[in-house]
C-alpha cells in the first residue's frame, strides 16, 4: 500500500536546480550577446542581445511564477491539513504513518454515512404518511449506506469484525 504524496521530496529541490541552470544559461547567452554586439557595433548583433534579453525576462517571469505557484499550493494543503484535523495522508514512508492514514480515512467515510443516515432518518420521519415514495428511497438510502459502511468494517470482504463491546456508561 503506497500513501498519497510525494514518498522523496529531493525531485523538487532538482526541478528547481534544472531551472536555476536554465537561467544560468540564459544570462550567459545575454551576456555573449551583448559583448559581441558592442564589439561589433552591428544592428543584428543588438537585435539578438534584444531579443536575448526577451528570452531572460520571460525565463524569469515563468521561474518565480512557478516558484511562487508551488508554494502557495503547499501552503493551502498545509491549511487543508489543519482544517482536517490531522488527517492529511502522512508524507513519510513509515508503516505506522500509512496505518495510522487508514484508520482515519476509514473513520472519516464511517462518519460521513452516519450523516447520511441521520438525514435519511430525518426525511422519513417529515414525509411519513405524506410523500411515500420520499419514505422509500430514504429508507433504501440508508440500507445502501449501512451495507456500505458494514462493508468497510470486514477486513478483506470477509466475516464482520469480532470483538468485545465495552459499556463504559
Amino acid at each position: 500500500m503506497q500513501s498519497i504524496g510525494s514518498q522523496n521530496p529531493a525531485p523538487a529541490r532538482s526541478g528547481i536546480r534544472i531551472g536555476a541552470l536554465g537561467l544560468s544559461v540564459l544570462v550567459l547567452a545575454f551576456l555573449i550577446a551583448v559583448i559581441f554586439a558592442a564589439n561589433r557595433n552591428e544592428v543584428i548583433g543588438w537585435i539578438v542581445a534584444v531579443i536575448s534579453l526577451g528570452w531572460l525576462v520571460f525565463a524569469v517571469f515563468v521561474f518565480v511564477s512557478v516558484r511562487n505557484a508551488g508554494r502557495r499550493t503547499q501552503a493551502k494543503f498545509e491549511e487543508a491539513a489543519q482544517r482536517l484535523g490531522g488527517r492529511a495522508p502522512a508524507m513519510t514512508g513509515s508503516t505506522a504513518g500509512e496505518a495510522r492514514t487508514v484508520d482515519d480515512v476509514r473513520d472519516l467515510k464511517l462518519d460521513h454515512s452516519f450523516k447520511i443516515i441521520q438525514v435519511q432518518e430525518r426525511v422519513v420521519r417529515e414525509n411519513l404518511g405524506k410523500d411515500p415514495e420520499q419514505v422509500a428511497r430514504a429508507l433504501e438510502t440508508i440500507q445502501i449506506t449501512a451495507a456500505n459502511a458494514r462493508d468497510m468494517l470486514r477486513p478483506d470482504g470477509g466475516e464482520p469484525v469480532t470483538g468485545t463491546i465495552v459499556d463504559e456508561g
